[in-house]
């Protein structure tokens, strides 16, 4: 799909949903279009999935469909970040964000700072929340990752090491550290706990057991 297609698609989603008007629709440039559209490359690029890989350059072409709910989430994520940057266009990345979590189930607020490479697959219902995330940073359904809080009333976040991926419904919260090269078994949960690289993880905090994971890729 071309970016003023995108740039349209969007703008009319935009209108229709949230009654944006003439003025504020100016402020979604296809320049910022383009910028969404570059990381969601890249992402979906790094991901290595050999369904999300094609970069079609030639007329324009940007290699994204905005009916595959996964280049879309991605895409929006990029665009509502991107408009968070400028003041004068917050309430216009809240919608954004809003359109994201309205279509896709997810929740990916744009203040939250998600690495340059991260994708995901079947999203619904996941939150990524506060922390700071590696690269090839990679999450399925139900999926939570947030703070909690300490006696003092001090809310902690987690640090999430690069290569993480997070299978159905696990959660990572508080203080947690997790390692690089980590795979996060399905219904895990995680809390103010430290993993090891090259894991992967199983169980409920505290009594959380480790293996190895032999499927590490190295980057």
């Amino acid at each position: 799909m071309k970016v003023s297609e995108i740039h349209k698609l969007v703008t009319f989603q935009l209108q229709s949903i949230f009654m944006v008007d003439s003025q504020e629709a100016d402020l979604l440039d296809e320049e910022t279009i383009r910028i969404a559209v570059s990381n969601t490359q890249r992402c979906l690029v790094g991901s290595g999935n050999k369904y999300y890989i094609k970069q079609d350059s030639i007329n324009g072409e940007s290699g994204i469909s905005l009916y595959n709910s996964v280049m879309y989430c991605i895409l929006l994520y990029w665009l509502s970040r991107e408009l968070f940057k400028t003041e004068r266009k917050l309430e216009l990345a809240d919608k954004v964000y809003y359109l994201n979590k309205m279509l896709n189930a997810v929740e990916l607020f744009y203040e939250v700072k998600l690495p340059a490479i991260w994708s995901c697959e079947h999203p619904l219902g996941s939150v990524m929340g506060r922390a700071d995330y590696g690269d090839y940073f990679f999450f399925y359904q139900g999926c939570t990752v947030g703070g909690n809080f300490r006696r003092n009333g001090k809310i902690v976040y987690p640090t999430i090491g690069h290569h993480v991926k997070m299978f159905s419904n696990s959660k990572i919260l508080g203080g947690s550290h997790i390692g690089n090269h980590v795979i996060i078994s399905a219904n895990s949960y995680i809390k103010d706990q430290d993993v090891p690289d090259d894991t992967i993880v199983f169980g409920q905090s505290p009594n959380l057991v480790f293996k190895e994971n032999f499927l590490k890729i190295r980057k």
